[in-house]
């Protein structure tokens, strides 16, 4: 089992605590990872795009001039794609860009994600974020004490006081177990989480 230190709010080390293997100490499949960033972000996507193409454009039903004799070139309608007006070649319609993983898939992904900054020594655990006031500054100390930048603070609850504290930091983005995905693991360099936050992961993914 992998062995990190635990630390306070005010970065100084408090303890240690033994990271469960079967979460933290899988094999990284980097395939599946890169599945899952893939999946997420194609199932943001809306899909609403829409053009109309010649068939779909009202108007243009009689041939705007003769056939021969006029001067100009032959024309059928004045909904053809080179008319102003005219309809849109190969016009995007609505679709769906859903990607489906696997339960089994998503939670091996996670798991390498999160197995990934373990490894890398990007995976720090504090005892506890607790905060009696909604302040900014005061998280905003924590990130400092603990020597971090960009991070993802993993929370046990929806402590509001924490969430709303860390919500106008530019690089930190708070999220609860229940919500944490690969995306974000791998966007945020540092991932910081409460040691009630890694017995819960360790307790829904072992």
């Amino acid at each position: 089992m992998a062995n990190v230190s635990v630390y306070n709010m005010e970065g100084k080390e408090v303890g240690s605590m033994e990271l469960n293997d079967a979460v933290f100490g899988v094999e990284v499949n980097e395939h599946l990872v890169h599945l899952a960033v893939v999946a997420q972000l194609a199932n943001k996507r809306q899909g609403t795009q829409k053009a109309k193409t010649r068939s779909e454009v009202s108007g243009g039903g009689r041939k705007p001039w003769r056939q021969k004799g006029t001067g100009h070139a032959r024309q059928g309608s004045t909904r053809s794609p080179q008319w102003k007006g005219g309809g849109v070649v190969f016009a995007p319609v609505p679709r769906d860009y859903t990607i489906t993983l696997n339960k089994k898939e998503k939670r091996a992904a996670l798991k390498s994600a999160l197995t990934s900054r373990v490894q890398g020594g990007k995976f720090i655990v504090v005892d506890e974020l607790k905060f009696d006031e909604i302040k900014t500054k005061k998280f905003q100390n924590v990130m400092d004490n603990l020597k971090v930048n960009k991070a993802l603070v993993v929370l046990a609850d929806n402590d509001q006081n924490a969430v709303l504290s860390a919500r106008n930091i530019a690089d930190v983005k708070t999220t609860q177990v229940n919500t944490m995905n690969v995306y974000d693991i791998l966007k945020y360099s540092t991932v910081v989480a409460t040691k009630a936050a890694v017995a819960t992961i360790e307790e829904v993914y072992a």
